[in-house]
């Protein structure tokens, strides 16, 4: 559904994956269940909206409404910076990201297939 601000009516949604610096670190258990709180409350207090969210073992699936003047750029630097900040404070284990990502725009027709592409990934990686 199409959002506002005062001066534009919008709908954008990026697909966003990145992966940790060590592959060999597996995002799974408790580190996973704490990446996604931590992504959620990024999202709350930056004003995105986070339609879907995966951490697979070896990269992070996130798909992130957000209004048209934040750049992607911008939403990924915030998700990754932010996220290691957060998780290294919180816990003894350490969480570091690669500098690359993949970002890619979703229309509103396609949003559905990209949800359901993030949820269907959950039952690959058993």
């Amino acid at each position: 559904m199409a959002k506002s601000t005062r001066h534009a009516k919008y709908e954008l949604y990026y697909h966003i994956v990145f992966v940790p610096k060590c592959r060999r670190s597996h995002l799974t258990g408790k580190t996973k269940e704490r990446l996604e709180t931590i992504f959620a409350e990024i999202c709350e207090d930056k004003g995105l909206e986070l339609a879907e969210s995966e951490v697979m073992p070896d990269h992070v699936h996130l798909f992130i409404g957000s209004p048209p003047k934040n750049a992607p750029s911008l939403i990924v630097n915030w998700v990754k910076g932010i996220s290691a900040r957060k998780y290294n404070q919180r816990y003894d284990d350490r969480v570091k990201w690669t500098r690359s990502y993949y970002v890619g725009t979703a229309r509103s027709a396609s949003k559905g297939a990209v949800e359901e592409y993030i949820a269907e990934q959950e039952g690959s990686d058993a």
